[in-house]
């Protein structure tokens, strides 16, 4: 893994990423059938503790059972500013992934890829530190423009920023809201897609983030219960 300043200011963050977008490659991606081990990437946070719940869970395709889980709880030291998210949830996503044996062939963070004001999202960050394809899948818009695609699932619809196309409106179930797809990393934005789409059963979010936001709040309740 690259070594990486975590605890530093908001402006040297900033200043970080935009090296750090310099070393993102958005092409290629694992094709959906050649999948073997995916992780799925959570974190929540207990504001009455001050603390963040690290969470990553593996799946094996096709079947999608859970062959490893890692968690970690860490307090945060990275003020919470909108675009430099992963300085403040990395530190312990990265503890979590440190218990893990595995190698996945694909990250799925809960967050952004390059669908971000610097083309840096959390699943970029560890995409690149970690040398592994990753995508993001992100309940929310944080930039671009897009037309709300179709209410089928399946249907998508190209995300713009500053003319550019840095990811997919993605509707993973009929007539539900859709999700925000962008490339973390060694991924395309079709390739994303199609990915974010595979992993993606009954429920919204894809079943590796599915599983790990699980995990995430199961440490959460149990620690805010204390």
């Amino acid at each position: 893994m690259i070594p990486f300043p975590w605890d530093i200011s908001p402006a040297e963050a900033t200043r970080l990423q935009e090296r750090l977008r310099e070393r993102v490659v958005v092409a290629g991606g694992p094709a959906p059938e050649d999948l073997r081990l995916v992780a799925g990437l959570d974190v929540s946070f207990c504001r009455r503790r001050d603390l963040l719940f690290g969470a990553v869970v593996i799946l094996r395709l096709p079947d999608l059972i859970v062959v490893e889980e890692g968690t970690a709880v860490l307090p945060p030291t990275f003020p919470y500013v909108p675009g430099l998210l992963a300085f403040r949830e990395g530190p312990v996503l990265l503890a979590a992934l440190r218990k893990i044996t595995s190698v996945p062939d694909l990250i799925v963070c809960d967050g952004q890829g390059i669908a971000h004001p610097r083309g840096v999202g959390i699943a970029s960050h560890l995409g690149v530190l970690l040398g592994t394809p990753a995508i993001g899948v992100a309940k929310s818009r944080l930039v671009g423009d897009y037309e709300m695609p179709p209410p089928a699932k399946g249907a998508a619809s190209p995300l713009f920023l500053n003319g550019k196309v840095v990811g997919s409106v993605v509707r993973t179930r009929a007539g539900v809201k859709p999700v925000f797809v962008s490339p973390g990393h060694l991924v395309g934005v079709d390739a994303a897609t199609r990915l974010a789409l595979s992993l993606c059963t009954r429920f919204r979010l894809p079943e590796p983030v599915r599983a790990a936001h699980n995990l995430s709040r199961r440490l959460f309740h149990r620690y805010a219960s204390e």
